[in-house]
């Protein structure tokens, strides 16, 4: 029995999975969880980085723990574009900053004015957001921050925890492809744009391919922790690349949303897709395994719908998402209608009237109740998924016959059901933990214990069930929502960029 430690670090928490296979079938144990909190410190937010690897050490003794002494590797992966900076002595130069801090507002259009924003897509195939490292380094730039005068190593979050343990620095694929300044589809900087943009290219480190060892817990960890010499494995550390490994693709116009806080729909394609089209629908071509691209955009998510729920926690109001759920199930359906990507949305805090306020500007029913603001999220969403592969469809020039939703969100029964409804074809849900899963299949294949990414594929078929939702009402849907392209344009001004 061979057993693998993957730790997944999402945006709001982070698990330690326990993996062990037998050469046929891969199971799981959810061996530690913890929560991931931003700290807000006067105007900045940032990542609690010490205690997230506080949490990785845990996460290790427990697997020590429960596989009496014998994990075989590590793996980490987590959300892109984040970094830690380290100084000339390897010594951490302040805490990382959050995606969602309010600093790289306006820096899309700061590059803007040094480069085109035809010269940034063609270069790097990487969809603007505001919050992509190079607007992040960017800001940084123009507000002469002594963090960066400073810096002598650029490490993304996987990158830096694996540094903690392991003491060797490296910048593995697909977290950097995130960043928008790799050339597209390569394992190189884009040094001409960086330098144009005044990035100091001389922190970033040479690339690492997933499915690479990186080194061994060093000393000093060994003997904190009590346990042996573990390999430290770089996976496809991005927590989307190792998900779409587990995506039970079948076609090659298969469609997959990795769904959770963040909704990333697209395709694999062996080389980027670069052009008008990909530009004006900002579509991004992140890389993945085996050097692969992953031709995805970026949606919102289930980060409106969870933000709800917080808010009425706030007040007091306990109600778990099944609730939530059963309300917006006998709520009337197409009320209203919300882009989940409108700028409103992108920031926390009271999101029931966010919701209320959108429908109300946009001159359209406004939801009374906590039902049918649930159901106007969640059909919103839906309809965003359907613009989402609609675009797609139009880059590729074929139909997307099968949407694969794996990851937390494809346990939202009421979602998928919508999907495959507002798709008018299949979607199938399922494996839920599917980024674990792609990090533990790259930690075999680095080990030999699996061939290739197309026997991965295999394995976790036959050891983890998916559940088919098939249309029932796409009639319905199609008369009251219409064209999804008319709607976005009707009730949205300016989106997340």
């Amino acid at each position: 029995m061979i057993n693998i430690l993957a730790f997944d670090y999402g945006a709001s928490s982070g698990r330690a999975i326990l993996g062990s296979f037998d050469g046929e079938k891969l199971t799981l144990k959810e061996i530690h969880r913890f929560s991931n909190d931003p700290v807000m410190v006067g105007d900045s937010l940032y990542w609690d980085i010490l205690r997230l690897y506080h949490e990785l050490k845990q996460g290790i003794l427990a697997g020590y723990k429960e596989t009496g002494g014998n994990i075989d590797s590590i793996g980490i992966d987590t959300w892109g574009v984040d970094f830690g900076l380290l100084d000339k002595n390897d010594v951490l130069l302040g805490n990382p900053f959050h995606y969602r801090d309010s600093r790289t507002d306006g820096m899309i259009d700061e590059a803007l004015k040094v480069v085109s924003r035809e010269r940034i897509y063609n270069d790097t195939g990487i969809a603007f957001q505001k919050f992509n490292t190079l607007y992040q380094l960017l800001a940084m730039v123009k507000n002469r921050s002594t963090l960066l005068e400073n810096a002598e190593t650029l490490l993304f979050i996987p990158d830096l925890l694996a540094f903690f343990l392991t003491g060797n620095k490296t910048c593995e694929y697909t977290i950097a492809s995130t960043s928008q300044m790799l050339q597209a589809g390569r394992a190189t900087w884009a040094y001409d744009l960086l330098n144009d943009l005044g990035i100091p290219v001389e922190i970033l480190p040479d690339i690492t391919d997933p499915c690479t060892c990186v080194g061994t817990l060093r000393q000093s960890v060994r003997e904190e922790l009590g346990v042996k010499d573990i390999p430290v494995i770089a996976v496809a550390s991005h927590d989307t690349a190792s998900a779409v490994i587990s995506a039970p693709l079948e076609n090659a116009n298969d469609a997959y949303i990795s769904s959770g806080t963040w909704s990333l729909l697209g395709t694999e394609r062996e080389k980027p897709v670069i052009n008008e089209k990909t530009l004006n629908l900002n579509y991004t071509n992140e890389g993945g395994i085996n050097r692969t691209v992953r031709l995805l955009v970026n949606i919102m998510g289930l980060w409106v719908y969870q933000e709800c729920r917080r808010a009425w926690r706030k007040q007091g109001i306990e109600i778990s998402y099944d609730e939530m759920d059963a309300l917006a199930e006998g709520a009337k359906p197409f009320q209203a209608f919300i882009d989940v990507d409108y700028q409103t949305f992108y920031s926390p805090g009271n999101m029931p009237e966010k919701v209320i306020d959108y429908c109300k500007k946009t001159g359209q029913d406004v939801p009374s109740d906590k039902g049918s603001i649930v159901r106007i999220v969640m059909e919103s969403l839906a309809m965003k998924y359907r613009s989402a592969v609609e675009g797609l469809e139009e880059i590729t020039g074929s139909k997307v016959p099968v949407l694969h939703i794996v990851g937390g969100g494809c346990k939202n029964k009421m979602l998928s059901q919508y999907t495959a409804d507002v798709l008018n074809r299949p979607v199938t849900a399922g494996p839920v933990e599917a980024t674990a899963i792609g990090n533990i299949m790259s930690q075999l294949i680095a080990l030999k214990e699996v061939k290739d990414l197309n026997e991965a594929r295999e394995i976790v078929k036959r050891s983890f069930p998916t559940e088919v939702y098939r249309p029932e009402n796409a009639d319905a849907w199609m008369k009251h929502t219409g064209d999804t392209k008319r709607l976005l344009k009707k009730y949205n001004t300016k989106m997340i960029i």
